[in-house]
């Protein structure tokens, strides 16, 4: 019986030698994914948006209070505010607060208040103002006249009964009455809280 003898080849399997990680790698791209979305965010809400709250009923029914919105600072890059747009502005006292009201006078206008209707240059048809939330009533009645200066604005809440803005009425009136340009921040442009929608 013939032996055959078989030189058998083993081929060890070499291992892949595993590179430790570097944590301190690791570490430096997660702290720079971070500063980036930092920077972002940053960004996003200092030169394209106004992230603002409304905690009053002052502009109801068009945003009620507890309402959180999304404002445009570009809005007015290429052109400048119009009447009845909402907007959100710094106090034009400049305490640093910021306030959600719609324009309703434009600079060099004559406004005249007249049982709660405004008339504007010497019209005598008042301003077509769909938005207001009820009739207006008590303080609102009280005859006024304005002549806004250039280069500032006359705002009023849509809740023209229960609203602190450019008329100075009730308590804890704004000193300075107008909002000059340089404090408006942003026209209003949809709510996303409690509820999403466009403002008009």
């Amino acid at each position: 019986m013939e032996t055959i003898d078989k030189n058998l080849e083993v081929i060890e399997d070499e291992k892949p030698t595993k590179e430790p990680k570097n944590i301190r790698k690791e570490i430096l791209s997660w702290i720079s994914l971070l500063a980036l979305a930092v920077l972002l965010a940053f960004f996003i809400n200092n030169v394209i948006i106004v992230n603002a709250s409304v905690p009053t009923g002052s502009m109801r029914a068009t945003i009620s209070e507890g309402t959180r919105l999304v404002a445009f600072r570009l809005s007015y890059l290429f052109s400048e505010p119009e009447r009845f747009d909402v907007v959100v502005f710094s106090s034009p006292d400049q305490t640093g607060i910021s306030y959600v009201k719609r324009i309703v006078g434009l600079p060099g206008d004559r406004l005249e208040i007249v049982g709660g209707r405004v008339f504007v240059n010497g019209s005598d048809e008042p301003l077509y103002e769909w938005y207001l939330y009820e009739p207006p009533g008590g303080l609102s009645l009280t005859p006024q006249n304005f002549t806004i200066p250039e280069n500032s604005f006359f705002v009023m809440g849509d809740n023209r009964n229960d609203s602190r803005d450019s008329r100075g009425l009730g308590r804890d009136p704004w000193n300075n009455l107008f909002v000059p340009r340089e404090n408006i921040m942003g026209r209003a442009a949809f709510s996303y809280f409690p509820r999403i929608g466009s403002i008009r």
